[in-house]
């Protein structure tokens, strides 16, 4: 399949597809760190959303989507929209316009996504804040459902695609990346792996994670692979 991974810049995804054969594609605004930059494509991912486009790889080569993707699997900034940071909306019991427009433009490149002309996408967030009233969810996750002995509930919006199912439960031990809040209030054992550098480590998806979406929705498409979809 022809897969666009959507505002991913670990391409933790991205790999996992491209090991079980599929041409898949990572794309964001800011370099890859997954280091394949011939699988990346640094610019704004609005153009590219319903295919029939060309593009550019961080390595100079040229590609191009005669039709629509196979698959969209989103994960749209979240900084100003999550609940997490929600205590930053309001300033003495009064609404943050400042923060409120960006929320706002946050919303619009998840609902963006959500619009694709593609029949299988998937958007990955944190739960938002209740005022920017988001689509209901399909389904919520945890790292400790997929190997990583961590709390960090994150929500999937699905279409086309199965429920993502557990794959490796194990007992969570900590807490990944809470609130600024919540980590100053609560004991050690909850205060999380990261306190600081919340935003960009809350971003990152677990490798338990990543492969079980490729391995569930994508499938194995290797030369004599038993799994083939």
């Amino acid at each position: 399949m022809k897969i666009l991974v959507a505002c991913e810049g670990s391409q933790a995804v991205t790999i996992e597809l491209r090991r079980l054969g599929h041409e898949a594609y990572s794309c964001d605004i800011i370099p890859c760190s997954g280091g394949h930059p011939e699988w990346h494509i640094m610019q704004n991912v609005l153009p590219l959303l319903n295919g029939n486009c060309s593009f550019k790889t961080m390595d100079g080569t040229e590609h191009s989507i005669e039709t629509r993707w196979d698959m969209i699997i989103a994960f749209p900034p979240c900084t100003k929209t999550s609940n997490a940071g929600a205590r930053h909306l309001w300033k003495g019991g009064k609404l943050n316009i400042e923060r409120y427009y960006d929320g706002l433009c946050g919303k619009a490149l998840f609902m963006a996504i959500w619009a694709a002309d593609c029949d299988r996408v998937v958007i990955e967030n944190p739960t938002p804040s209740r005022v920017f009233e988001y689509p209901e969810p399909s389904q919520a996750i945890q790292p400790y459902e997929y190997g990583h002995p961590f709390t960090k509930k994150t929500l999937l919006w699905e279409r086309g695609v199965p429920l993502l199912m557990p794959t490796n439960i194990v007992m969570p031990e900590r807490t990944w990346c809470p609130s600024g809040s919540y980590s100053n209030k609560h004991g050690e054992k909850h205060r999380g792996m990261f306190t600081t550098d919340r935003a960009k480590n809350r971003a990152k998806t677990f490798p338990g994670v990543a492969k079980a979406m490729a391995e569930q929705w994508a499938g194995d498409i290797r030369e004599g692979s038993q799994c083939k979809k």
